[in-house]
């Protein structure tokens, strides 16, 4: 992946050298052309990309993309795109694609934020999904946090009037910024009274159904653009 050395900024994520399995680079190589779309610093046509017009969801930091293809399977009248930066992570969701027979599905690989900058025209985006993003937990490097006040407006400028944000996350003290960073932002509004009930369409991973029984706790948020 290239990147503009032009742009200086603290990136919220460490590119890892993932081993990947057979499955997922037989869907890089076989799915890749039809589902994945090339970055570029143009904006993004996304009823070209996706055939048809659509109400569309940007889903940024998808891991192995299991949530991402669920939802995408239950809402077949909304087009789905998940960005990530991990290539082990692309090739799992795009297996998905394949054997779940999705088509209201496309991958980015590359950072979120030069996506949303430079491919996502303002007020085009139904919703955005944040699940589970890294919580960079030592004090230390809290900086590199992905919810912070700049890039929520960032977001806020990407929704459409009505759209939503949702994000989660398993950290208190990230989901206790999160609100902060959320409620603080002019542009939105809070559907709940502090933290939401997770929706019925974000599905429980293993991880998180194992820290559930363990006593940890799990935090939605889900803000509205006004």
């Amino acid at each position: 992946m290239l990147y503009d050395p032009t742009e200086r900024r603290i990136k919220s994520f460490v590119t890892r050298a993932g081993r990947l399995s057979t499955a997922q680079e037989r869907a890089l190589n076989d799915l890749g052309p039809r589902f994945m779309i090339e970055y570029a610093k143009a904006p993004l046509d996304t009823a070209a990309a996706f055939g048809r017009t659509a109400p569309v969801v940007l889903e940024i930091g998808f891991g192995m993309g299991q949530t991402t293809a669920h939802i995408a399977r239950h809402m077949p009248e909304k087009d789905f795109i998940g960005v990530e930066v991990h290539t082990p992570g692309v090739g799992s969701l795009l297996k998905l694609i394949g054997e779940e027979g999705l088509t209201n599905l496309r991958v980015i690989q590359h950072d979120a934020v030069e996506v949303l900058n430079n491919m996502i025209p303002a007020g085009t985006l139904a919703g955005v999904h944040v699940f589970f993003p890294d919580p960079w937990h030592k004090a230390r490097h809290n900086k590199r946090r992905l919810i912070q006040g700049p890039f929520v407006k960032l977001l806020v400028d990407r929704l459409q009037p009505g759209g939503y944000l949702h994000l989660a996350t398993d950290w208190e003290d990230y989901a206790v910024q999160m609100l902060e960073v959320l409620s603080a932002e002019e542009g939105l509004q809070n559907t709940a009274e502090g933290y939401a009930p997770q929706p019925a369409y974000r599905p429980l991973t293993k991880f998180e159904n194992r820290g559930l029984k363990l006593g940890h706790g799990v935090w939605d948020l889900v803000f509205t653009k006004k």
